[in-house]
């Protein structure tokens, strides 16, 4: 407030300036309406599923790559556009990277220090880094049946999973947000999803696609989706109890993998000697580093170094590995997704606790002489309502190309340098 005042002293008027501060604000994610449950289906010349929203998604998860500065410039460009270009809609940050970019971001963002409120807030992931970056984001919905499709930009050291270069973001998003939009949507509501509640004065606002900029990509236009399968892992006793490790374990004590869980002698000098049920019936003890159960995804990672086949991500599978085995005739197995692995620690082994990791992350509790690590492929809920799995978003095709190509062959000769003959560059 400034006075103004005459020579004599007395006050003429006062004026008060005021300028409106950019909104630089962190707030709770449980002010945001509950997630949009999008609809998959299947095509009938391809594996790959066809994306369709029943609405425009409102609520977008981005994840950056840790301690990459590029990648966070990145990140706030990417924001900055979608806020800039695209009506109600809010964009979510895991806590730290909320506090370490909002002065950067002139609207409002959300977070929360509670990891279990993203599987029922969240409608769309994007990531931007690696595959690790990946493998993260899918881990904020390791409890979770239904994970929001990722689209994933590759910023990382190899990017195999990833479908996009983040100089398409524009059109990554904007064929992702549009898909299968058509004038005058409705809001897919389903009794399996009683969480996703829409108020009259709601589905006025937002069951129509007319306030989106631009036209729509049409019915017949989507996002193609590759649904990559999870393991379902759980902990057991010696007792036969579940053991759980925290708040990332769902009521029942299991957690979705999307890569492998490996069990590893760690920082013991002996081998480990780790019992190894198929179906329940004992197959062998195996006398070794360790053992991997990986996904066809995780084929690729840990299971390939230590000698593991490559499984196309459409096959419904297992692949068990064993880490350095002592004995050279202990092979590799694939089997079918169904079928329940159960890794048991010996009385043999001189060490008496084994690593645990799933996904890259390492349990804070190990398994000790008797326990059991259960693993099984996820149960993939098929037909109009898709559950299970991490929907992935394939990058189109250019036209003219099959618009069914899920990039795997590519990736194989790009990024692996699959059978690349020797001294070639």
């Amino acid at each position: 407030m400034i006075a103004r005042a005459l020579r004599s002293g007395h006050v003429l008027q006062r004026r008060s300036f005021c300028s409106t501060a950019a909104r630089r604000e962190i707030l709770d994610i449980t002010a945001l309406p509950d997630r949009i449950i999008p609809r998959y289906q299947r095509s009938q010349t391809s594996d790959l599923l066809s994306l369709q929203w029943p609405s425009p998604p409102r609520n977008f998860l981005l994840v950056g790559k840790e301690y990459a500065p590029s990648v966070t410039e990145s990140l706030i460009e990417y924001a900055k556009h979608i806020k800039s270009n695209y009506d109600n809609v809010s964009l979510i940050f895991e806590r730290t990277v909320a506090e370490s970019i909002h002065q950067s971001l002139p609207f409002p963002i959300y977070s929360t220090t509670d990891t279990s409120a993203f599987p029922v807030k969240v409608d769309m992931v994007t990531t931007l880094g690696g595959d690790g970056t990946i493998l993260h984001a899918s881990s904020l919905f390791s409890t979770s049946r239904h994970v929001p499709p990722v689209l994933s930009f590759s910023m990382g050291t190899l990017g195999f999973l990833g479908e996009w270069k983040f100089a398409e973001f524009k059109r990554a998003f904007r064929e992702v947000y549009m898909s299968g939009a058509g004038a005058g949507s409705y809001l897919f509501q389903d009794q399996k999803h009683p969480h996703v509640q829409v108020s009259s004065a709601e589905e006025e606002d937002m069951t129509s696609w007319s306030s989106v900029r631009g036209k729509s990509m049409g019915p017949s236009r989507r996002s193609k989706i590759l649904l990559r399968n999870r393991l379902k892992v759980g902990v057991f006793g010696s007792d036969g109890t579940q053991i759980k490790n925290g708040s990332k374990y769902g009521p029942e004590g299991d957690v979705y993998a999307m890569n492998e869980v490996i069990i590893h002698r760690g920082k013991e000098a002996h081998l480990a000697i780790i019992e190894v049920f198929i179906g329940r019936r004992f197959l062998t003890e195996a006398v070794a580093d360790g053992m991997i159960v990986s996904t066809p995804t995780g084929s690729t990672a840990y299971s390939l170094s230590s000698g593991g086949s490559i499984i196309h991500p459409l096959v419904s599978s297992l692949l068990l590995t064993p880490i350095c085995p002592r004995s050279l005739s202990f092979r590799p197995l694939v089997l079918p997704a169904n079928t329940p692995i159960t890794l048991r620690l010996s009385e043999k082994n001189r060490g008496r606790e084994l690593e645990v990791s799933i996904d890259g992350r390492r349990r804070s509790i190990g398994v000790g002489v008797g326990m059991e690590v259960r693993v099984q492929g996820e149960e993939i809920v098929k037909g109009d309502e898709w559950g299970g799995g991490v929907p992935c978003v394939v990058r189109g095709a250019k036209s003219g190309l099959n618009d069914d190509d899920d990039g795997w062959v590519g990736g194989l000769n790009g990024l692996l340098k699959f059978n690349y003959p020797f001294g070639e560059e």
